[in-house]
Formats: structure tokens, C-alpha cells, sequence
């Protein structure tokens, strides 16, 4: 007892913040290996820029440069310098993404406590981004959506800061560097939360209008700097002399922010990508608030709703310092929130569950925001209407994510009614006794944050237990039913990937990739830079993706390919990249639709025509360089044909 005693007089002294990023540490690092390369596209990137300064400059794909990622390469800098300082590992490519998560949470704390002056108001809000199974799952990961919620956190802070700062131009040049760096990681994304915080500073702001304009000039000019530069510089980039502009058409990066990156994915018109017979979902206002999405992001978007319009009703009428960076906070969170919602709801063209995480900072400020505000007034028949009114809304969507996984956590139902009447009885009670009404308030609360972390605790913990790989990651219990395209699967045999899934080398055939690879630019070349990532990761040498991520950008020509290889300068072809399997049975899927080049597609009919075929352990490669044979009739025509349709990634 003595030392349970000591335990916890230690634990009441340590600060809650430092309690607060220590435990997010400690979720966002437990087991980070489990899922290995994570993502192996960027992976495969940050292995290339470790490698070669060049490459790591442009993000491409491999050392040798022949095509880039199909995003900026802000994200892929911090991995390439892990993995240049402490060896290719799957730690050295996830621990910098654990680490933006940790800083994400302490930025949104420190700012959450300047809106609310209220220590516990923050560490609410630091515990709902924390515990968002989304943010869970993409601090872990290694897409660029980590590093881009830090930055756009870092831009919504820095412009509250500046709202009733005596210096607010420092902070918006802040606010704007960020927001221009947020574009470098994920180009037109980040500008989604632009609106929340020019609305914000020109509203709440005590400044004449004209001078409020200038302000935000000086951060439209720093966002325009900070986002500008590199692609300034690999537009006048000699061509010839960079690698190909991976996710464009004409190799230019214009095209991939306004196209591929930009417009398309509002519209779906989008050329150079794949789709399945499933497309990207149905648009609709419900689409963030089912069962698969839901449990991503959505178990606290009423809450956050309710208790926002509460806080607002609450503060509005005051003109109290306080009250002031409450309401611009609210708005700007506010707006934040609605415009990403909307945009995810209705956007026609690729949508991934994993975008959702842009959500999470807007939610956990609400429900800190307007919890702080609505608390305040408690011991009102309003107060208590509105608490419970959160507290039921949580509850009706905790019920609609979890009734569909009854079959992982059957419980979590009867358990989560049970806190809720707790509450209810804890809120409704008039009590006039005053010795009675802290642990009625103290009742309320605690059953009010059961119900609204249980949740996403359970399925943050589900999240950690299980390894992420491929390109489409999901967070939570492994989803009931046949898998559907996209998710990966653990392979233990050789396998040469997938449109979505990586490939899986063996040491054989690293071993045969390998041989002599001192004498090539790159020891292979496969349709598709997921099929190219997991070769490229096991020999350590440049793997050639023809056509990019999709297989679908034009780039190498079938005339340049040709040349390579006459130069001696391409080791091993691999048949069969850039397809798309269903990860249950192995079975590819026919009906797929793919908009732009089809140069891959005929670099792979002209090898298979001109060069003998040799299978190693079930996978088909060509020498390249052996003297090609005679050449025979062309082999039936790849599932992958041109056509119309939306696009992949």
C-alpha cells in the first residue's frame, strides 16, 4: 500500500501536460514497427532521397531519378534525413511522423489554452485529437497527412495569437509560412482551412478594416513564398535534367496542383489515374457519419456540433477579453470544421477514410471550446439541457459505429447506455443541497468523457494492435467481410504488388535482382510504383516504376525504354505490376477503368514479344539483356485498358 501510495502522490504532482504528450508518445510509438514500411510508395521515396540529395530535392521515386511522387516532397524530407542519420528502418521512416503527431497535440493544447484561459479546457481538447482513431492511425503512418495537420494546426494557432496580439503581423507571416509549407506536403488540401482563418482575423480583429486588409496581404505574400519556391525552381528546371513530373500528364508540376492534386479531386475528372467498379463512394452529407467512416472521425462531430453552437450562445454577448478569443476560436474552428466536412462529403473525385484526420483538430477544439463555455452555466435548467443534449448525440453515434462491429466488441453498446444514464440522472437531479452539487457536477463529467472517449480509446487501441500497410490504411477493428480492393494484406511469398498493395521481395530473388547491379542505372523495372517499392526496398537500388504511381503517366515512352535498354542500362523486367487484386483470394479485378498514357502498357507487350520469359518462385521476369528473340504475336491484351472513369490516389 505504502508503494501505491508513493505511485500515485507521484502521478498528482506530475503536470497534466506533461502527463498529456507523454501518454500521446507512448500510443503513437508502442510497437510503430509492427507495420514495417507502412506505406512503401514513400517509403521507397525516402530510401531515394537518403540516397541521393537530387532525388531527395525533386521527391522522386528512386536514387536514379526517373520520376517523382505524385505529391510535393516536404513529407518525404524529414524521413530521408532519418533515414540518412540512423539507417533504412521501418522506425526511421514512422518515428519523425509519431513525433508531428506529439508536437500536434502540444501546439493545439497550448492554443486551446490561450482561447479558454482554462488548463483543463486544453487538455480536453489535447485528449479528443490524441485519442481520434484517424490521427492514431496517421501519426503512425507515413503519408504526408501528418505533417500537414501540424503545419495547418500550427497556422489556425499562429492567427488566433494574432487576432488581439499588439504585433499580429508576426504571427499571420507566421500563420501564412506555415499554411505555404502545408502546401508543399499536400498542395491544394491545405488550403481548405483558408477561409477559417481569413475569417477569423478580419472579424474579430480591433483594428480599422484597411489596416486589417494589409495584415492579411502580408500573410497571403508569406504563403505565396513558402509555397511557391520549389515549384518555382522545378519549373525552370531544365526537363531533361529532372526526374518526370509523377501524376502529370506533361510532366509539369502546374498540372499536378491544378489537375491531379487540385480541381480533379473536387470534380473526379482527373487524368492518369485508376478506379474500381466501386468508384470512391457515394457523395453525400452522410458520407463522414457511417459505420466505416464514422469510426474514423466521427464519434465527437455532434458532440462538437451541439456543444459549438452552446459555447457560442454562451460568449457572444460578453466583451470580455476571454470572451473575444473564445468566439474567434469557435468560428475559426468552426469554419474549419464545416468546410472539410463538406468538402470530403460531396467531393467527386478520390476520397480515402484516411483524409479525415484534417477533421480531428476542428472537432477536439469544439467539444474543448464549447464544453469549457457550456460548463460555465451548469447549474441552469440550460446548461444541463445542452450537456445532455451532447452527451445524446455522442451516444446515437457511438451506436451507429459500433452496431456494425457487434461481432468485436458486443458490449461496448449496454456499456456505453449505462454511462450515458449515469449522466442523465447526474445532470436532470435538482439538488439544492449544496454539499451535494460537486459530485453531481463531478458525476456528469466523468460519465460525459466515458462516453465520449470510450469509443475512439477502443478503436485507438485496436489500431496500435494491428499493422497498417499499403496505400489505403484504416483505423480500428479489422472490418467484417470479404476485403475489398486496396486493403493490404500480409504476404509471405514473393509477390510483385499491386495498383494499391506493395510488392514482396524474397532473398532469392533479391539475390538474382541484385546480381551485377553495379553496371545498371536500375537492377528492374515494373508497371506501377507500388509494384516497384518493395524491390526497390530489398536490393537497396534504383527499381524503375513505368508510368508513375498508377501506371498511367507517360513516362518512360516506349522509344525511351528501348533506348535504356539497348544502353544496357535496365537489369530485369517483372510482368504483372500495376495491377489491381482483391486481397481475400489473390483474383484480379477485371472491371477497372484507367484515364491517360498507356505507355506502360506498351513497354510490357513489346518485352513480352521480344524477350524470353524466366519465372522465379511464381514471378515472371525478362532479361534485358539477352539478345532479343524473333518477334511473335502479341500477347493477349493486359486487364488495364484505357477508358474513362475517376482516379486512384
Amino acid at each position: 500500500m505504502t508503494l501505491v501510495r508513493s505511485a500515485l502522490s507521484f502521478l498528482r504532482r506530475i503536470p497534466p501536460l506533461v502527463a498529456l504528450l507523454a501518454g500521446t508518445a507512448v500510443l503513437y510509438l508502442w510497437g510503430l514497427s509492427v507495420s514495417g514500411w507502412a506505406n512503401p510508395y514513400y517509403a521507397a521515396a525516402a530510401q531515394a532521397g537518403a540516397t541521393s540529395w537530387r532525388a531527395m530535392f525533386f521527391g522522386a521515386f528512386d536514387p536514379a531519378g526517373s520520376i517523382t511522387v505524385d505529391k510535393p516532397p516536404l513529407a518525404l524530407w524529414p524521413m530521408a534525413l532519418s533515414v540518412r542519420l540512423f539507417g533504412l528502418s521501418s522506425w526511421s521512416i514512422l518515428v519523425p511522423q509519431a513525433l508531428f503527431g506529439v508536437a500536434t497535440v502540444a501546439v493545439l493544447h497550448a492554443g486551446l489554452r490561450r482561447a479558454t484561459g482554462s488548463a483543463g479546457a486544453a487538455l480536453l481538447g489535447g485528449v479528443v485529437l490524441a485519442l481520434t482513431p484517424v490521427a492514431v492511425l496517421m501519426f503512425r503512418f507515413n503519408n504526408p497527412d501528418a505533417l500537414l495537420v501540424l503545419l495547418l494546426v500550427g497556422a489556425a494557432v499562429a492567427t488566433l495569437r494574432a487576432v488581439d496580439d499588439d504585433r499580429p503581423v508576426r504571427w499571420l507571416v507566421l500563420a501564412g509560412t506555415l499554411l505555404g509549407l502545408a502546401f508543399l506536403t499536400k498542395m491544394l488540401q491545405a488550403f481548405l482551412v483558408l477561409p477559417a482563418l481569413v475569417v477569423a482575423y478580419l472579424w474579430f480583429a480591433r483594428r480599422p478594416w484597411r489596416t486589417r486588409l494589409a495584415h492579411v496581404g502580408a500573410a497571403a505574400a508569406a504563403t505565396l513564398v513558402a509555397g511557391s519556391w520549389w515549384i518555382l525552381a522545378v519549373t525552370l528546371w531544365p526537363a531533361a535534367d529532372r526526374p518526370f513530373i509523377g501524376g502529370s500528364q506533361r510532366n509539369s508540376v502546374l498540372e499536378l496542383v491544378l489537375g491531379y492534386n487540385g480541381v480533379g479531386r473536387l470534380t473526379g475528372v482527373q487524368t492518369g489515374a485508376v478506379s474500381g467498379p466501386s468508384g470512391w463512394g457515394q457523395t453525400s452529407l452522410w458520407r463522414l457519419l457511417d459505420a466505416g467512416t464514422g469510426g474514423q472521425i466521427a464519434w465527437l462531430i455532434p458532440a462538437a456540433v451541439v456543444l459549438g453552437v452552446l459555447g457560442w450562445r454562451r460568449l457572444r454577448t460578453e466583451d470580455s477579453l476571454a470572451a473575444r478569443r473564445g468566439r474567434a476560436a469557435l468560428v475559426l474552428w468552426g469554419l474549419w470544421g464545416l468546410t472539410t466536412f463538406l468538402t470530403f462529403s460531396l467531393m467527386g473525385g478520390i476520397f480515402h477514410d484516411y483524409y479525415t484526420i484534417a477533421l480531428a483538430p476542428a472537432v477536439a477544439s469544439l467539444v474543448a471550446i464549447g464544453a469549457h463555455a457550456v460548463w460555465q452555466v451548469r447549474d441552469t435548467a440550460a446548461g444541463r439541457r445542452g450537456l445532455l443534449g451532447a452527451l445524446g448525440a455522442t451516444l446515437a453515434m457511438a451506436v451507429v459505429v459500433l452496431v456494425p462491429q457487434r461481432g468485436w466488441a458486443p458490449w461496448a453498446g449496454a456499456l456505453l447506455a449505462a454511462v450515458v444514464l449515469l449522466g442523465a440522472v447526474a445532470a436532470w437531479r435538482v439538488v439544492r443541497a449544496r454539499r451535494h452539487a460537486v459530485p453531481i457536477g463531478i458525476g456528469f463529467a466523468s460519465a460525459a468523457l466515458a462516453t465520449g472517449l470510450m469509443g475512439p480509446a477502443a478503436y485507438s487501441v485496436a489500431t496500435v494492435a494491428e499493422p497498417h500497410t499499403g496505400a489505403v490504411p484504416h483505423a480500428g477493428p479489422e472490418r467484417p467481410g470479404p476485403r475489398a480492393y486496396g486493403i493490404p494484406v500480409t504476404e509471405q511469398h514473393p509477390s510483385v504488388g499491386d495498383l494499391l498493395n506493395s510488392s514482396v521481395s524474397s532473398p532469392r530473388l533479391t539475390a538474382l535482382l541484385t546480381r551485377d547491379a553495379d553496371r545498371f542505372t536500375w537492377v528492374a523495372a515494373v508497371t506501377g510504383a507500388n509494384s516497384a517499392a518493395g524491390f526497390q526496398l530489398a536490393t537497396g537500388h534504383s527499381v524503375m516504376p513505368l508510368g508513375g504511381f498508377n501506371g498511367t503517366d507517360p513516362t518512360p515512352t516506349l522509344a525511351r525504354f528501348r533506348a535504356l535498354v539497348q544502353e544496357q542500362r535496365v537489369h530485369w523486367f517483372l510482368a504483372g505490376g500495376g495491377e489491381l487484386v482483391d486481397g481475400e483470394d489473390g483474383e484480379q479485378i477485371e472491371e477497372l477503368t484507367r484515364t491517360g498514357s498507356a505507355d506502360s502498357e506498351q513497354i510490357e507487350r513489346w518485352v513480352a514479344r521480344h524477350f524470353r520469359p524466366l519465372v522465379v518462385q511464381g514471378i515472371t521476369l525478362y532479361d534485358l539483356t539477352r539478345t532479343p528473340r524473333a518477334t511473335r504475336a502479341a500477347p493477349a491484351a493486359l486487364s488495364l485498358r484505357p477508358g474513362t472513369g475517376s482516379t486512384a490516389r
